[in-house]
């Protein structure tokens, strides 16, 4: 079963060499998400999904309540956040290069004047990924110090659902692109979290007893970035 209906709520379901199922919500839009042992039968699934809906209406309604971005058209004029804080757009048109700078508190798009919003919203997400790779060493080899485990391989990904991800057999570690968006300390709390799950490889006790003694004020940095406007997501 890689998918479970309750009503008009899907829940993917994946199965893994673990002992108990866990479920999430995961950000920004609220997908549900349930991993189970191997062995977890249909039905053991769908009790454990069942006996969890007041929780999982409390998530989405959470993240339904949290400010969003309209669609962007990438004009001038429009807002655009860079590591928590809030710039305005000028868009201005060159036909010698692309570029991306920020000046007070305006984020200078310079683009072709032919450009489309697609082009232009490529441009601008190659830029929020320089921004996230040039910090992001800094903060993993932080992290890492703290954690006292080492990661193979980091990668940045726009992901939609996940703020980060991490294979633990490969010990590969995926940071989400819009990271570059939202305040420094959320970045550290992300790579913190990813590399608990070197340790740990589920949500449990004892992965919460990790992030405690590692990122302590995890919680209260979690509830911040789940907090933050949350970008357009087109259907």
């Amino acid at each position: 079963m890689d998918e479970l209906q309750i009503g008009n709520m899907s829940i993917a379901v994946t199965k893994k060499n673990i002992k108990n199922m866990y479920i999430r919500v995961l950000p920004p839009d609220g997908k549900v998400q349930i991993t189970a042992p191997h062995s977890a039968g249909d039905d053991a699934i769908r009790m454990f999904a069942v006996s969890r809906i007041s929780w999982i209406k409390k998530q989405r309604a959470n993240f339904a309540a949290q400010a969003r971005q309209t669609k962007r058209q990438y004009v001038t004029g429009e807002s655009y956040y860079v590591w928590g804080r809030r710039y305005r757009l000028d868009v201005q048109y060159s036909n010698v290069r692309n570029e991306v700078s920020l000046t007070g508190g305006h984020l200078i798009l310079q683009v072709r004047p032919e450009s489309t919003p697609e082009q232009r919203e490529r441009v601008l997400n190659d830029w929020y990924r320089e921004q996230l790779k040039s910090k992001l060493p800094e903060v993993i080899q932080k992290c890492e110090q703290v954690v006292g485990v080492h990661a193979s391989e980091w990668k940045v990904k726009n992901m939609r659902t996940k703020w980060g991800t991490c294979n633990i057999d490969r010990k590969r570690i995926w940071i989400n692109l819009q990271l570059a968006k939202k305040t420094p300390e959320c970045l550290a709390y992300v790579v913190t979290h990813e590399l608990v799950h070197l340790l740990e490889r589920n949500h449990n006790e004892l992965f919460q007893k990790y992030m405690d003694a590692f990122f302590p004020e995890w919680r209260v940095v979690k509830e911040t970035l789940n907090q933050q406007m949350l970008d357009y997501m087109s259907e």
